[in-house]
């Protein structure tokens, strides 16, 4: 299935279908797609200014670090090759970021926090603070090494002129981006080890959504691949034939 246009129907359509999309995320990994040890919950979000958000857990005190998992087993193996992905950009500010990563955040269930998968909404893009609140979750996630995987199926604005994954990069690594002229949404998969690493694949209305990679270990190197066409399919799926109607639209 495609991407479809969702500037095209209201901020309410795009939130239910964003939650739907969650939850066939989530389905999916918890699933059997997660290597055994990990485990997929969508977060709770206080406000209107934050993205959708599914968090990946690992549980504590089972005398493993996140780089000890199991690569086969119950749940998927994990994959190690470098993803294979349109562009890849590595920031070269490492020291700066280590230090940033000082900053030390538990989860309450007492489970550490390895990776999030967060959908960007118009809204994240609707106002500087709203931007601004959403951007800062990124890099604070990716200073304390939690790798990223973020959909921005949203064109770009004057806060955004490179989509999200061009601004969040020239404020975590100084270097511009170029959304390229034809395709300006994005995936972008971001491993959160010592090099910080983008994996970038942009996409446009009309293209089939590849599966994209999410990092779990913390060396940055362990990842699995997300299969997003099917879960956007099954998602859209659920949306009201009224508005599905409207997407569908040439």
């Amino acid at each position: 299935m495609p991407l479809h246009d969702w500037t095209r129907v209201d901020a309410g359509i795009c939130h239910d279908f964003h939650l739907a999309w969650i939850a066939e995320i989530r389905r999916e990994l918890n699933g059997g797609l997660l290597p055994s040890g990990y485990y997929a919950l969508a977060e709770q979000v206080a406000g209107g200014g934050n993205p959708d958000v599914l968090t990946l857990h690992e549980p504590h005190g089972n005398g493993h670090t996140s780089d000890q998992f199991p690569t086969e087993g119950v749940g998927t193996a994990l994959l190690t090759a470098p993803p294979q992905t349109r562009l890849v950009a590595k920031s070269e500010h490492e020291f700066y970021t280590a230090k940033r990563r000082r900053m030390v955040i538990r989860h309450t269930s007492g489970d550490r926090i390895v990776a999030m998968v967060e959908i960007v909404s118009a809204g994240n893009k609707a106002s500087e603070y709203a931007w601004q609140t959403v951007s800062d979750k990124a890099l604070a996630a990716l200073s304390r090494g939690v790798h990223l995987l973020v959909l921005d199926a949203y064109p770009p604005t004057p806060r955004d002129p490179n989509g999200f994954h061009g601004a969040l990069w020239e404020q975590l690594d100084g270097t511009a981006y170029a959304c390229p002229g034809d395709a300006d949404r994005t995936l972008a998969a971001y491993s959160a080890g010592p090099v910080k690493t983008a994996y970038i694949e942009p996409v446009a209305v009309g293209q089939v959504l590849r599966s994209m990679p999410l990092f779990l270990t913390t060396d940055g190197t362990g990842y699995i691949e997300v299969p997003l066409e099917s879960t956007y399919r099954r998602a859209f799926e659920g949306v009201p034939r009224r508005y599905r109607a409207v997407l569908e639209a040439a």
